[in-house]
């Protein structure tokens, strides 16, 4: 298995739990990135909406009470992420392989640098509430893992304790069996399981549509979505 460069933590939450927050994230290169809304616009109508989800993430989980680090590829990405970073986050390069064994490699690499609890996320979901992560590490002090169900089947967050199991091998990645798949590999497994509130990813122009209503009714009710970049973007679209 690939394992990451060892990192350097940002802060340490405290001494005996210790606590992870990583995102993994691309840089948002026309073509490279967000491949089914450019299907649906432009490459980099694409590029420009990653990159407003991207900071508006970073933004919101800069709060979250736990050392933060980017996951971060490709590797020659390290200067973009320094900049977008700004010292709230740590940065780690993304290990080799599909996304199994690069998730595996962080919670190893994480798991060796001694953190307790360790929780995972990616920015596709914009609008996902911080608190989320906050009951992910909340519910990791009596269980083995922590998933955030997405409605796409597969899932918006992952977490694990100290222990490792099965669950990033065997999986039929960017499929709606994710979820279904990793539940299955836990149940042969003495892991206990908790769960988030089920949410959704923007992957698909539809899922972008979504994303724009649902920015626009938090708006006409009174709500901050703290979407400061995506704003621009939402604006732009013409209203169904």
């Amino acid at each position: 298995m690939p394992k990451c460069t060892k990192f350097q933590s940002v802060k340490h939450y405290m001494a005996t739990d210790r606590r992870l927050l990583g995102i993994f994230a691309k840089q948002p290169i026309a073509g490279l990135v967000k491949t089914r809304l450019a299907a649906a616009r432009s490459p980099e109508w694409a590029a420009g909406v990653a990159e407003a989800f991207l900071l508006d993430s970073l933004d919101r989980f800069a709060r979250v009470e736990a050392d933060r680090t980017i996951v971060y590829a490709p590797p020659s990405a390290a200067p973009y992420f320094e900049s977008i970073a700004m010292q709230r986050y740590a940065l780690l390069p993304q290990a080799d392989g599909d996304l199994g064994q690069r998730l595996a490699a962080l919670f190893q690499t994480a798991r060796s640098d001694a953190y307790a609890r360790i929780v995972v996320i990616g920015s596709d979901s914009p609008t996902m509430p911080t608190k989320f992560v906050d009951l992910a590490f909340e519910r990791l002090n009596d269980h083995d893992v922590v998933i955030g169900p997405a409605f796409d089947g597969g899932y918006y967050l992952i977490g694990c304790r100290a222990r490792e199991f099965p669950i990033f091998t065997g999986i039929p990645w960017s499929t709606p069996d994710v979820l279904a798949a990793t539940r299955q590999r836990l149940v042969e497994t003495s892991a206990k399981i908790a769960y988030c509130p089920e949410w959704y990813d923007v992957d698909t122009f539809d899922d972008w549509l979504n994303l724009c209503r649902h920015v626009r009714a938090m708006r006409a009710a009174g709500i901050d979505p703290g979407l400061s970049h995506t704003k621009a973007w939402i604006d732009s679209e013409p209203e169904a």
